[in-house]
């Protein structure tokens, strides 16, 4: 007996190093539609996770200390009023406030993103529920202080570029209450937060402040493990105002040519209120 059993293991060694060979080579060939699968589930399940935290009455993970917003400015050396910048990231549930602090705009807060709709990509047209991405302006005309969902301010979508694509939509905002057809909702401490950094910044002079939507941090990995999906290209002219920020930690000056983000460097004397505009950059 001993020795048909010793005959036999060959035989299972050799049956399971093909299985997992199978198995594999299937992942290797489909991984991306494997990942995009897996990340539709875990934004789902923080999406839920979320809205049960919020629902509870809960603070949400990740939420800085908000009743001393004047100490955390001091304590970087920041003042309520100076020009700000924000950042967006989607698949991270995330929104950066930038301040400037000299001739750079230093990180201040990164608060979560309570709720946003739809998936990863851009707003394409009117009802796709889709929260948008891409490079927005807001000024002084953008806020409503008086919001069903608190507070909100508007980004403007469309913007240039994506009026040159067709397409469509409209109010789309960052608000507070947790709910969102198309917006980026937060919690109503968080909004309140931002709202006073945002309206103190354009009281004190800023005429508008850069708002960058992002689908995920705009990584040499992150891009590349989203290679495959169709908005690639669309991605990768955004890396390009992504990297520009971290290069020099000022709002890049963007524009709109031939349907194409085009982005310049500010000087550090910028506040990063230039426009959007639809403009060709000399050669």
């Amino acid at each position: 007996m001993m020795s048909t059993r010793k005959r036999r293991w060959p035989a299972a060694l050799a049956f399971s190093a093909l299985v997992l060979a199978s198995i594999g080579a299937f992942a290797y060939f489909f991984w991306p539609q494997i990942y995009a699968l897996l990340e539709e589930e875990l934004i789902y399940r923080q999406k839920a996770h979320n809205w049960k935290t919020y629902a509870a009455g809960e603070t949400l993970p990740g939420t800085p200390d908000l009743a001393d917003l004047f100490g955390r400015l001091a304590g970087k050396d920041m003042k309520l009023g100076a020009p700000i910048f924000v950042r967006v990231f989607k698949r991270e549930f995330e929104l950066e406030m930038w301040v400037k602090r000299g001739d750079r705009f230093e990180l201040f807060e990164t608060y979560p993103i309570c709720m946003w709709s739809g998936a990863l990509g851009p707003k394409l047209k009117q009802g796709d529920k889709q929260a948008p991405e891409g490079f927005y302006t807001v000024d002084s005309t953008a806020l409503n202080p008086n919001s069903q969902y608190r507070r909100s301010f508007n980004l403007g979508f469309p913007n240039a570029f994506d009026r040159a694509h067709g397409r469509t939509g409209s109010l789309l905002m960052i608000h507070g209450d947790c709910r969102s057809i198309g917006c980026y909702a937060m919690t109503h401490p968080v909004i309140d937060e931002i709202w006073t950094l945002l309206t103190s910044a354009l009281s004190a002079g800023q005429k508008r402040v850069q708002v960058q939507v992002f689908p995920f941090r705009m990584t040499e990995a992150n891009v590349s493990r989203h290679a495959e999906n169709p908005n690639i290209g669309f991605w990768r002219q955004l890396r390009v105002g992504y990297d520009a920020f971290m290069r020099d930690r000022v709002p890049p000056i963007v524009s709109v040519c031939d349907g194409r983000y085009t982005i310049r460097p500010a000087g550090g004397d910028s506040d990063g209120s230039a426009p959007i505009t639809v403009s060709c950059p000399a050669t």
